[in-house]
């Protein structure tokens, strides 16, 4: 035992002798590297420091020119001004390191995608996809995969983004379902516009057997079976929204009533609206079923609706639609008044009154299935501005 202890005390002095050494080494090999970079890259690094970016960029600039070797630099550059909209210098700057001798293949297929991308950006898809193309099968595949799925998004290539998408890897935290559903979506949509009905519906069977929940396709489902006068089949495939996702009922509700209606059966559809306003309350529902019960049932009772729902949901696009319902029951000396109440509260609703995108907050007025600001699909759920503040 009191070897072993005087042998630690002999090794505590050794090891620290090397580790005194080893960092000596290592301090004047960073020296020494750093004496090997051009000055103008420290000043570009005193720009940014003081909130000088232009002027950095030039200094960086200069360093790229004066050590062509720089090939980090490059990129960095590069994406630099890419993301500054500045895409032709960042196309010259990547071209550049894709023409460059003694570049490794990593590299050089780092610096394609990245040239890829400036073209994306710039526009000339063209051109971004015959580069992504052909860096499929390489170690910048999955990247080259997702532009490419952007590509025939934009160009509304639906078919060969679905087979792009069907080959992307799904992950824990995205799969790709939802996306290939609406990219059917997409094609079942030309094909009712054109009448050509059997065509559509294969589509939207494809499109309910990659992702079952897809509302959209069931939407267009019974906007199809409506077309071709089965107005009670129409009803059946609307109402399992219920089951796929509630949120999106609003959008149905119009047309389940004009297809009561023309199965004469206006009352019924009317409770089916109450019912689901109960059951999922909205805005928009709200709205769909004041609207109804007004030519079916009158003011009185389209008054009595609002003033219910209000109370249970105190909303102020519901005290909008309260104020509209109070007009057409007012006597006509206090119609005056309402109408001026209603307008100083509409001119705050309009504020709230917008959908939001789940996914960036995007907001418009109206409901859209792929969200205009970032492309996300189906993150645009269509309830109003004031639902989600409301919502804990």
């Amino acid at each position: 035992m009191m070897e072993f202890e005087l042998w630690w005390l002999l090794a505590i002095p050794l090891f620290f002798a090397l580790g005194w050494m080893a960092a000596r080494v290592d301090i004047r090999h960073v020296v020494r590297e750093s004496r090997t970079l051009p000055k103008s890259y420290f000043k570009g690094l005193n720009f940014l420091l003081n909130e000088q970016p232009d002027k950095a960029i030039d200094a960086f600039l200069e360093a790229a020119k004066v050590d062509s070797e720089t090939a980090e630099l490059h990129f960095a550059l590069g994406n630099l001004f890419r993301r500054r909209g500045e895409t032709e210098r960042a196309i010259r700057m990547h071209q550049n390191l894709v023409d460059r001798e003694g570049l490794s293949d990593e590299q050089r297929l780092h610096a394609l995608k990245e040239l890829g991308h400036d073209y994306l950006k710039a526009g000339l898809l063209d051109r971004a996809e015959d580069i992504f193309v052909g860096l499929r099968d390489t170690s910048q595949n999955e990247d080259a995969m997702n532009f490419l799925l952007e590509i025939y998004q934009q160009e509304k290539e639906w078919r060969k983004a679905i087979d792009i998408a069907r080959q992307l890897p799904d992950h824990t935290d995205h799969l790709w379902q939802k996306e290939i559903a609406n990219f059917y979506c997409e094609l079942a949509a030309i094909e009712i516009n054109n009448s050509r009905r059997t065509e559509a519906r294969k589509l939207l069977d494809e499109a309910l057997a990659t992702h079952r929940k897809s509302v959209r396709a069931t939407i267009l489902l019974g906007d199809l079976l409506a077309a071709a006068g089965d107005a009670e089949s129409a009803i059946e495939a609307w109402k399992r929204i219920e089951q796929q996702n509630p949120v999106y009922l609003p959008l149905v509700a119009a047309k389940l009533m004009e297809a009561y209606r023309k199965l004469g059966r206006s009352e019924q559809g009317l409770q089916l609206l109450r019912s689901y306003l109960a059951e999922h309350p909205s805005l928009d529902l709200l709205d769909a079923a004041f609207q109804w019960t007004l030519v079916d049932d009158g003011p009185e009772a389209a008054h009595q609706l609002v003033r219910d729902e209000l109370r249970r949901n105190p909303t102020l696009l519901g005290l909008d639609k309260l104020l509209e319902a109070q007009i057409l029951v007012a006597p006509p000396e206090r119609r005056a008044e309402l109408e001026l109440v209603k307008n100083l509260i509409h001119n705050h609703t309009r504020k709230v009154a917008r959908y939001r995108c789940d996914d960036c907050g995007f907001k418009a007025r109206q409901f859209y299935w792929r969200c205009p600001g970032c492309g996300a699909w189906e993150s645009y759920p269509p309830k109003r501005t004031e639902e989600f503040d409301l919502t804990p």
